[in-house]
């Protein structure tokens, strides 16, 4: 899923105006401290992230009742009230996609192409090949992990987190979101490489939609996996929150989100039924419309400015463990269970304990590997030596070459 949301340090100080932007403020958020500095962050959006991340984690422990042998049992029998909950706890994906179509707006503004992919590479890449390692070695060697084992070359694949379209299986079958993130940054990189404004953003919004509606009726497997009709009106309503945010509603924003709704709400038949092969019962299409519909109204609150005042500093420390925990927990999470039940441990104590470690595991990725690593590749990609000149380079001078001219040179001396 990975959707998994990055965490962003701060909303980016105002660039230029944009003159064909509607001048319009916004009143809801704090004004930008003298002297060009930053916006306080928007700490709702962490939060926002845990509920995801924590929605998820939760349908893949005891919302799914496919993987009996995990449990000795299912979780609908074994925990009934709160099966109940979290075999819709998949919706986290989607409330992590509309976050994510908001950050990846707020945080490109003003960025070079160059910047832009370096800000993605950083953020994503570390904790990721740290996870690969981690979870298999627990899928193929820990003896109460689920019975399968990755080859070594699926897991060097995994590595260019292009696993999908390489025809490769996931290390952790959860990261099949992180090929749907890459998608929209792709995408998104075509507004980057005009320059982002308003208008542009506007624009690709427009045509990215029409483009996701028309591609679900017409035969181009291509088209279809570029545009992401299942997800797109998750992302585009998100990038147009982000633009209620920075420059304030209008009509044009609003109606903006309000079609992605309908959009989503329609292709939430399909996902239903991918998920009810997991959960092996049926599913309300009313709850999971009824929650999709308060994840769009709560997202809208915050680029409204509702949630400003929530400034509580663990939040961001919650927000910056959502990805590893993301990328952790379900091989690992699920050998921890089945751990537990097989030593006879009560279920009351065996989920608590199996999120605290995977927690605990999560903040140790991200303290000791994550950081440390984000800088140094943030350091290397941002080398002179990295960047692509204007024009060709001078051709490089051999030794062999140099030796032949000076031969040259000699004998025409002579």
């Amino acid at each position: 899923m990975s959707t998994v949301i990055p965490p962003h340090s701060a909303i980016p100080p105002h660039s230029a105006p944009d003159t064909n932007a509607p001048h319009v403020p916004h009143p809801q958020s704090a004004p930008a401290p003298a002297g060009g500095g930053r916006r306080a962050r928007l700490r709702a959006l962490d939060g926002l992230r845990l509920v995801a991340a924590l929605m998820v984690v939760a349908f893949h422990w005891t919302g799914v009742n496919r993987m009996s042998d995990v449990w000795n049992g299912v979780p609908q029998k074994l925990v009934p009230d709160l099966h109940r909950f979290t075999a819709y706890g998949f919706l986290g994906v989607e409330l992590f996609f509309l976050i994510s179509g908001f950050v990846i707006c707020m945080s490109c503004w003003g960025k070079t192409p160059r910047q832009y992919f370096t800000s993605r590479v950083v953020r994503l890449m570390p904790a990721y090949w740290v996870a690969i390692i981690l979870t298999m070695l627990v899928v193929n060697y820990a003896a109460s992990a689920r019975d399968r084992h990755i080859s070594m070359t699926d897991v060097l694949s995994n590595f260019t987190m292009l696993q999908q379209p390489l025809g490769v299986s996931e290390v952790d079958p959860a990261y099949w979101t992180l090929w749907v993130e890459l998608r929209f940054y792709l995408l998104f990189a075509v507004v980057v490489a005009l320059g982002v404004t308003y208008r542009r953003v506007v624009a690709f919004c427009g045509i990215w939609m029409i483009l996701a509606v028309v591609a679900g009726q017409t035969d181009s497997a291509l088209l279809k996996m570029f545009v992401m009709p299942e997800y797109a009106a998750y992302f585009i309503a998100g990038v147009a929150m982000f633009l209620i945010y920075r420059f304030g509603a209008n009509w044009l924003l609003l109606g903006i989100v309000g079609f992605s709704w309908l959009v989503a709400q329609h292709m939430l038949l399909g996902t239903r039924d991918s998920y009810q092969y997991g959960v092996m019962h049926s599913l309300s299409w009313t709850v999971m419309a009824g929650f999709s519909l308060v994840a769009f109204g709560v997202m809208l609150a915050v680029a409204l400015g509702a949630f400003d005042r929530i400034q509580w500093k663990w939040l961001t420390v919650a927000g910056a463990l959502t990805y590893p925990v993301y990328l952790l927990h379900q091989e690992i999470g699920l050998a921890l269970i089945h751990w537990g039940r097989e030593h006879g441990i009560a279920i009351k104590v065996i989920l608590p304990a199996t999120l605290a470690i995977v927690l605990l595991l999560a903040w140790i990725v991200h303290r000791y590997a994550e950081r440390p690593l984000s800088a140094l590749l943030k350091r290397m990609l941002e080398s002179p030596g990295l960047a692509l000149p204007k024009s060709d380079p001078p051709v490089r001078d051999r030794p062999a070459e140099r030796e032949r001219k000076a031969m040259n040179s000699a004998g025409s001396a002579r």
